[in-house]
C-alpha cells in the first residue's frame, strides 16, 4: 500500500466521520481510528514490522506488521499544524492546571491577551506545591489548550504564542 493510498484511505475515515478503519492485505494491516472531542497532543504514527527469523532459533509463529495511524478531526488537524509551527508552552510536570491564583479571580491571561517572556500564564498543582507556569515567549495568547482543573501530563501542550 502506498502512501497516497494510505493518505486517501485517512481522508475518507475523517470525511465520512468513521470511528474505526481496519485494512489487512496479505502481512500488512492498517488500523484507523477516529476519536471525537478529545483534545490532546498528537500521537505519533508509528511504523513496526515482525523481525526477521533467525537462522539457529526455533521456528515461531510471527506476527504480520502492523501500521497504526490515527486519524484527527479537522480542528485537530488545523491544531496540530499550527502547534508545530508557532510558540508553544508546554507543562513542566505532572499535576493540575490552574488558570486563575483562585477560584473567583480573573484568569491569568485570556485568548489575544499580550504577553511578555516570564508573565505567570497558569499554574500547576503538584503535590500540594504550586508551581507557576511562565511564558518563554514574548507574544499574543493564540489558544489556551487546557481547561481549568485538566490533569497534564509532562510536555503537554498548554498555550500557543504567536
Amino acid at each position: 500500500m502506498t502512501i497516497n493510498e494510505i493518505t486517501k484511505l485517512i481522508q475518507a475515515v475523517s470525511d465520512n466521520g468513521l470511528s474505526s478503519f481496519e485494512y489487512q492485505q496479505g502481512d500488512e494491516k492498517l488500523i484507523l481510528k477516529k476519536k471525537k472531542n478529545v483534545p490532546q497532543a498528537p500521537a505519533p504514527v508509528v511504523f513496526s514490522q515482525a523481525p526477521a527469523p533467525m537462522m539457529a532459533a526455533p521456528a515461531m509463529p510471527m506476527a504480520a506488521p502492523a501500521v497504526s495511524m490515527p486519524v484527527e478531526t479537522e480542528e485537530e488537524k488545523q491544531e496540530t499544524v499550527l502547534i508545530g509551527s508557532d510558540n508553544v508552552v508546554v507543562s513542566p510536570l505532572v499535576g493540575t492546571f490552574y488558570n486563575a491564583a483562585s477560584p473567583d479571580s480573573e484568569p491569568f491571561v485570556k485568548v489575544g491577551d499580550v504577553v511578555k517572556k516570564g508573565q505567570v500564564l497558569g499554574i500547576i498543582e503538584a503535590m500540594k506545591l504550586m508551581n507557576e507556569i511562565e511564558s518563554e515567549f514574548d507574544g499574543v495568547v493564540e489558544a489556551i489548550l487546557v481547561n481549568n482543573e485538566d490533569v497534564v501530563e509532562y510536555g503537554q501542550p498548554l498555550f500557543r504564542i504567536r
